[in-house]
């Protein structure tokens, strides 16, 4: 499955527009990890891109989420390896373990996109362009800043030999390079 081809489906089966704009900055975050790793961005990428493909038809059934969505990309015909990690991503609650790279970086990249939007909010201009790592860095350590970003899952990142500092500047630095498109 291309990019195009992916995107048509995420607009076609997401109506929430921040719903989108994550999917966007998790896939911008994947593909700055792949390369960082020596891996393919394309596809990186497209794990990010697709991994809440069935939240909206799921959102009141957590059990079912990413397991509908492996079932829509596996008639795709997307890469088996992307389906499993789009499993992973939501493993903990399914009892799919993480198996390769891609499964633990999906699944660490996934809440920190959220922990690095709501930095650039609390920011005076709500740009990206105007923080940095140690910035985002400090807003992880308040417990009560961006509650929904699961600090266990994004600490997860030590799973892939990253520090969490490199990790959110990995982060910032993808979701940078498409700022137009998250509007930030």
């Amino acid at each position: 499955m291309t990019r195009e081809e992916a995107l048509a489906e995420v607009k076609q089966r997401v109506e929430n527009r921040n719903l989108f704009k994550h999917m966007l900055a998790v896939e911008a975050i994947m593909r700055e990890l792949a390369t960082r790793f020596g891996e393919d961005p394309e596809r990186w990428g497209l794990a990010g891109l697709v991994h809440d493909i069935d939240y909206d038809q799921t959102l009141n059934a957590p059990d079912q989420h990413a397991l509908v969505g492996a079932e829509i990309l596996e008639q795709l015909g997307v890469d088996p390896e992307i389906v499993y990690a789009v499993k992973a991503h939501n493993g903990d609650r399914l009892g799919v373990p993480r198996q390769r790279r891609l499964d633990k970086a999906l699944y660490a990249a996934d809440p920190l996109s959220g922990l690095i939007v709501a930095a650039a909010l609390i920011h005076p201009d709500k740009k990206l362009a105007s923080i940095d790592a140690d910035f985002v860095l400090n807003r992880f350590g308040e417990k009560g800043f961006a509650r929904g970003a699961n600090r266990q899952q994004i600490a997860t990142c030590h799973e892939l030999g990253l520090e969490l500092r490199e990790f959110i500047a990995l982060g910032l630095s993808g979701m940078q390079k498409i700022s137009a498109e998250l509007e930030l």
